[in-house]
């Protein structure tokens, strides 16, 4: 799925394919993580496997109001132990499928 670009000086997402997204400048292998100036490619191989150890690094490259997590082809929930823990941080959660994710986050861009 391709997307429009935004804004130049944000990372926002031009296409998301199975395995990666692809911003203006770079292409990301999935699992990823992108923020409005950072982004990289992560460790996590599970859905379980988010929490506030993995997010901590990330964190701290870019100022996170709100995670929006894709889960792939189809919706999935974090536990809601996990939504807690990242609730704790001072980050609300999102979850849904990556097509979605990725046109909330260009949408979340423009406003901003």
């Amino acid at each position: 799925m391709e997307f429009n670009q935004q804004e130049a000086s944000y990372n926002s997402v031009v296409s998301v394919e199975k395995h990666n997204v692809k911003l203006a400048h770079t292409q990301l292998k999935i699992p990823c993580f992108i923020s409005s100036h950072h982004y990289c490619e992560v460790d996590v191989t599970h859905l379980d496997d988010i929490d506030k150890v993995s997010l901590f690094p990330l964190s701290n490259q870019d100022d996170i109001d709100l995670l929006i997590i894709g889960t792939g082809a189809t919706h999935q929930f974090l536990h809601p132990k996990q939504q807690v823990a990242i609730q704790q941080m001072g980050i609300g959660t999102e979850s849904m499928n990556n097509k979605s994710a990725c046109r909330s986050f260009n949408l979340l861009l423009s406003d901003a």
